[in-house]
């Protein structure tokens, strides 16, 4: 070996060691690990679910790898591993928080209280928490609930929604929880529940994928509007940078809208379904304006 390829081999060393002692946090956690692993979920339609090979696909999946593919550049890793993990609404942040995943590409609506445990990525859904019933059951408002089971996810903000309803209205219903969306909708197919709470997107995409569609009907006043993003650790600033550049930029560039449009106003796997769902006003606004703001923003009473 001459002395200049040992200059030049000694440079790209040096080079590497620099890159190296630039990143800390997740992105360190990564580079030593050489993957990364996204916490995924089984059955949040169209966001994050299991096609029929059992393979992680939808909204959020191509969301982030894209974030992926940032992580990548960053590390100058084409060949990082990626690793996906199934997770639910229970233990999500307890696997974020002790370092099992490192982006949780789910349906996790980001609040005050959950931003005490974790970080988001800027907002990339808006939905809107509505009743999924049976059309024959004549359920067509909360007050129609009294006395009645009514399922909702374990874990999910759905619960306490619920529960601030059924006091401030008096209404006396009884909680019935599934361990995830598939078993909740499960409930109210098997009629062991005549109401299912949850986001009107994930309820949509449950109902189009059931036996008989028709059966249903999404009913009621929204009971929230839910800010759904990216979740990453919290106190991580160098990770969230990166995170929150490459969904912007997605966003300037059309990138996102592109990604919405494939999941949401197009015929989506397992069967050929189109959803038909119409990007909202709330997110055609943060498409131009991206931010993390909770869900508490989006509810102030007027």
């Amino acid at each position: 070996m001459t002395k200049f390829h040992l200059l030049l081999a000694s440079a790209l060393l040096c080079s590497l060691g620099t890159a190296q002692a630039q990143v800390d946090g997740t992105l360190k956690k990564i580079s030593d690990t050489k993957s990364i692993t996204l916490g995924i979920r089984e059955s949040s339609f169209p966001l994050s679910y299991l096609d029929a090979n059992q393979k992680p696909i939808g909204y959020h999946i191509d969301v982030c790898m894209a974030i992926v593919d940032a992580v990548k550049a960053r590390l100058q890793n084409p060949k990082l591993e990626v690793k996906m993990q199934a997770v639910t609404s229970q233990n999500r942040i307890p696997l974020m928080v002790n370092g099992t995943i490192d982006l949780e590409c789910g349906s996790t609506t980001n609040n005050l209280d959950r931003q005490k445990q974790v970080a988001f990525a800027p907002t990339t859904f808006v939905t809107n928490v509505r009743m999924a019933v049976k059309k024959a059951s004549g359920i067509t408002d909360l007050d129609h609930l009294g006395g009645k089971p009514v399922a909702t996810t374990t874990g999910t903000t759905s619960v306490a929604l619920m529960r601030a309803n059924e006091k401030g209205k008096s209404i006396d219903f009884k909680e019935v929880y599934g361990k995830d969306h598939a078993d909740s909708f499960l409930m109210l197919e098997t009629d062991r529940a005549v109401a299912f709470v949850m986001d009107d997107n994930l309820l949509a995409g449950l109902i189009a994928n059931s036996k008989s569609p028709s059966d249903y009907a999404l009913v009621g006043a929204p009971l929230s509007i839910e800010p759904i993003a990216i979740m990453l650790r919290k106190d991580d600033p160098q990770f969230k940078g990166l995170v929150h550049a490459t969904i912007s930029d997605m966003a300037k560039t059309g990138a996102l809208t592109k990604l919405y449009n494939k999941w949401f106003l197009a015929p989506i796997p397992p069967k050929g379904i189109n959803l038909n769902f119409a990007m909202s006003d709330a997110l055609k606004a943060l498409m131009a304006k991206p931010n993390d703001n909770p869900a508490e923003m989006y509810n102030t009473k007027k």
